[in-house]
């Protein structure tokens, strides 16, 4: 097919689907979903996984097992791909990944124009960073509590532009950290040459979360004095709490805020997201070309003045993807909603504070995450003595108990209630270690 008659037929030109093929195939509504349960069910809720019943399972956030909703709207796509790709991707990748990106603003309270979508929390981090518009000697302040995306990210934009990195501590103890003293530290560790701060909402080494609208209410201040060009920039890495914690991202103040949907918000394997302010965008310059209507204008079937639809758009890298996972991506938006996000975070928040009090009454056990729900949210860390954090693990696991380690230099265990967790589960669990 000729690409201009094939942005015709897609409707690039035209604004309008083709009819081709048979029946339409699209990701089900509520009312389409052949799997029924009761939302308000936590024992009905774990019965939409196929995780395996001989197991507890505490690493979940780790990557997600498949809800029956996704699993099924996946198994939708994937078979009407294998049955006729060429015409089912012409039927709808004009509408289904607009469909996903309103999924995720209906779910972040957020506007969906401001929404692209990625495949993972490294991909948005890779893109953001790698697309920031820096000038020699500006700053990027990071810290030291981040992920290894994180740093990578940043060099290699810093490397290329000339700009600087310096990465500061937010807290000491984790244990004993407190919105007075990361707030304070980030402020302190502002220059004039300072344009981004790269932070990690919820710490996967300590399992700390920052009081992200605290700090961005600093910068805010700090940005009255200066130009757009030198406004500083409060990027997120939001993966530990996306799927957790009862937000509306502008609530959190930031710039820009990451996270891949596959972990806590039991998306699609290899989906993410990034939201940007409408004037955030301005500070990125595009590396992935999108594959909308500024593709028509470069084979010349659309006028060069043609507008470049939304950010959200124009930033979700282009190319051909796993359609059949991110076109279910929604069905996990909708999973969350229907549950409920005030009682998801309650849910979280109360299987951890269990888990948390248990293990500060060991004596032989030292814990890293704050027991405060403002400071903390689905992760606990902590180290037992006597044993190097992947011996534990491996207690765990002859107890057929699924937990981590954190992958970084200073490693701790980890545990991780979620959604598929009990109480009985996190009493078992903890008993292991009492007896260690």
């Amino acid at each position: 097919m000729e690409r201009k008659e094939f942005l015709k037929q897609t409707g690039l030109i035209l604004g309008s689907l083709p009819t081709l093929g048979s029946a339409s195939l699209t990701a089900a509504s509520k009312s389409e979903i052949s799997t029924t349960y009761d939302p308000m069910s936590w024992s009905e809720i774990r019965d939409q996984f196929e995780l395996r019943r001989s197991h507890i399972h505490m690493s979940t956030f780790l990557l997600s097992s498949h809800p029956k909703p996704v699993a099924e709207a996946i198994e939708r796509h994937r078979n009407a791909l294998d049955e006729d790709p060429a015409h089912y991707w012409e039927e709808h990748f004009m509408t289904a990944e607009p469909q996903q990106q309103a999924a995720a603003g209906e779910y972040l309270n957020a506007n969906p124009d401001h929404i692209a979508l990625t495949d993972s929390t490294t991909m948005g981090l890779g893109l953001v960073y790698g697309m920031l518009k820096l000038r020699p000697g500006q700053e990027i302040v990071t810290t030291t509590h981040g992920h290894f995306s994180t740093d990578l990210s940043l060099k290699h934009r810093a490397e290329r532009t000339k700009a600087k990195i310096r990465k500061i501590s937010l807290y000491d103890n984790p244990a004993e950290a407190s919105v007075d003293e990361i707030v304070s530290r980030a402020k302190s560790a502002i220059t004039e040459q300072t344009r981004v701060i790269a932070v990690t909402w919820v710490h996967s080494s300590t399992g700390v979360k920052l009081p992200i609208k605290e700090i961005a209410q600093v910068l805010q201040e700090m940005n009255r004095s200066r130009e757009m060009a030198d406004r500083i920039l409060l990027c997120v890495d939001g993966v530990h709490g996306f799927g957790i914690e009862n937000m509306r991202v502008d609530d959190l103040e930031c710039d820009f805020f990451i996270a891949g949907t596959h972990k806590w918000l039991f998306g699609p394997r290899g989906t993410g997201i990034i939201w940007g302010r409408d004037e955030a965008w301005e500070a990125l310059d595009p590396i992935i070309p999108n594959f909308g209507p500024s593709a028509g204008v470069w084979i010349g079937a659309l006028p060069v003045d043609t507008p470049l639809i939304t950010p959200g758009n124009f930033f979700t890298p282009g190319g051909f993807h796993s359609f059949e996972h991110r076109w279910a991506l929604a069905e996990a938006f909708r999973f969350h909603l229907d549950i409920g996000k005030e009682r998801v975070q309650e849910r979280i928040h109360t299987l951890n504070t269990m888990t948390k009090e248990a293990l500060a009454g060991m004596p032989h056990v030292q814990l890293h995450t704050p027991m405060s729900t403002e400071l903390s949210s689905g992760l606990v860390c902590f180290d037992v003595d006597g044993y190097s954090p992947e011996q534990v693990v491996e207690e765990f696991h002859r107890h057929k108990i699924t937990a981590s380690t954190t992958p970084y230099r200073d490693s701790h265990a980890r545990l991780a209630p979620s959604l598929i967790n009990n109480e009985e589960e996190v009493e078992r669990t903890v008993e292991v270690i009492a007896k260690m």
